[in-house]
């Protein structure tokens, strides 16, 4: 998919720059006055540097003035056309104090605009989202949880609920609009699930995300901070998926649907390739592979990528982490290697420090080369949304080309 848009960060923190917490929030909890380095591709020769000790953590410092964000905005102009700017932030884009005058100072430029993740918090009148819409927003990414104003007033700690709900519903009638829904057990799921998703297709919106609620630290939360939420025990990775399923058999010719960290309905993604359907696609790649590894992953890519490397000289080891992405050298320290080969791929996001993972994966005394895969092998529910069934398997394959060629390259010949 083709990049036309100026990525404008406008800064802030979780918590700070977004009227407060919500109390699903991930950042909630996270101690952000000793921060823990985690470790990952960035370090350099020690554990430890900005992205994994401060940049996971959304430490941000304060939202960046606004000739800041315009001399970005310039400096982005200069090298590049663009279509249109993403605004976004690690706080709130909708709490940013000067958001009208800094959409305005785009729409000089003649490009249009795109609201990145907002809760709406910051919306304390529709004449501000009018004008925006006026300045060129055409498109929002909306973190919606309920449209039920008492719930968003009680789980956002959204004091304007009623008004941001109305903002809402005033830019999927004059934007596209993508929606995202942190599902909660017993608190938004079931029947105020459904009633949230109708309102949204009558309202307008193109599409909705269904977020699933991570409470536990193999769920994600590496960052110190689980529980998020006491006595709350988010739904099992099969029910989230029958969870998706529901809604769009129930909604998904009005409206496109689909989940994160799985799965979306449309174009069978994560891992379209391991479909009965995609099987001679399948077959043709594993005929490629000529070399011997081992493939580190989590609970949610294991069942697909064992299936994809059936048979084949690649084994699959999966740690007690659901989100590959997201596993740290503790992971590895878990991990038994009695099944790993010589030449072991870990995920390139992993939160480890390379010369840490060569250490946990050769404790038995094996010298095993240690290779960071390749940077995405299928699409999530947050990007596939805009991909057709065709354009998401295209993106597979050659993915996995890629992974195939780093396998036959970096490991043993097959015996």
């Amino acid at each position: 998919m083709e990049d036309v848009s100026l990525l404008v960060d406008l800064k802030g923190e979780p918590g700070i720059n977004c009227n407060g917490f919500c109390k699903f929030c991930y950042f909630r909890k996270v101690d952000k006055k000793n921060p823990k380095p985690l470790g990952c591709r960035y370090c350099q020769f020690t554990i430890g540097c900005d992205y994994c000790t401060y940049s996971v953590r959304e430490m941000n410092g304060d939202f960046v003035p606004l000739p800041f964000a315009l001399m970005e905005l310039q400096s982005g102009l200069m090298f590049k056309r663009y279509k249109k700017v993403n605004l976004t932030a690690g706080g709130d884009v909708s709490c940013y104090p000067q958001l009208r005058e800094l959409c305005r100072a785009i729409s000089n430029f003649g490009l249009r605009i795109h609201l990145g993740y907002t809760s709406g918090k910051g919306f304390d009148n529709l004449d501000l989202a009018k004008s925006l819409v006026e300045f060129g927003v055409d498109e929002v990414t909306f973190s919606v949880f309920s449209t039920d104003p008492k719930i968003r007033k009680e789980w956002m700690n959204d004091k304007n609920a009623e008004t941001a709900l109305k903002c809402l519903k005033y830019f999927c009638e004059n934007c596209e609009v993508h929606c995202a829904i942190i599902v909660i057990p017993g608190v938004n799921d079931g029947d105020e699930l459904k009633k949230t998703i109708s309102d949204l297709v009558d309202w307008g919106a193109k599409a909705v995300i269904l977020m699933r609620f991570a409470n536990k630290e193999e769920q994600g939360l590496i960052l110190e901070n689980a529980p998020i939420i006491e006595g709350i025990n988010p739904h099992s990775i099969d029910e989230f998926k029958k969870i998706v399923d529901k809604m769009y058999k129930e909604f998904g010719k009005e409206i496109r649907v689909s989940g994160t960290p799985l799965h979306d309905p449309i174009t069978g993604t994560p891992f379209a390739l391991a479909k009965e359907e995609n099987r001679s696609t399948l077959e043709r790649l594993k005929n490629k592979i000529e070399g011997e590894a081992t493939i580190i992953t989590g609970n949610i890519a294991y069942p697909f990528l064992k299936k994809i490397f059936d048979e084949t000289s690649v084994n699959v080891v999966k740690v007690n982490k659901d989100i590959a992405d997201l596993i740290t050298a503790k992971d590895l320290e878990r991990l038994n290697l009695k099944d790993v080969k010589e030449t072991v791929f870990i995920p390139p996001k992993a939160f480890v420090h390379d010369l840490v993972a060569e250490e946990l994966l050769r404790r038995d005394g094996v010298e095993r080369m240690v290779v960071r895969g390749v940077e995405q092998l299928t699409l999530d529910g947050e990007v596939s949304g805009v991909y057709t069934k065709e354009e998401a398997l295209k993106f597979e394959i050659e993915a996995f080309e890629e992974l195939i060629g780093m396998i036959n390259f970096f490991g043993m010949k097959k015996r």
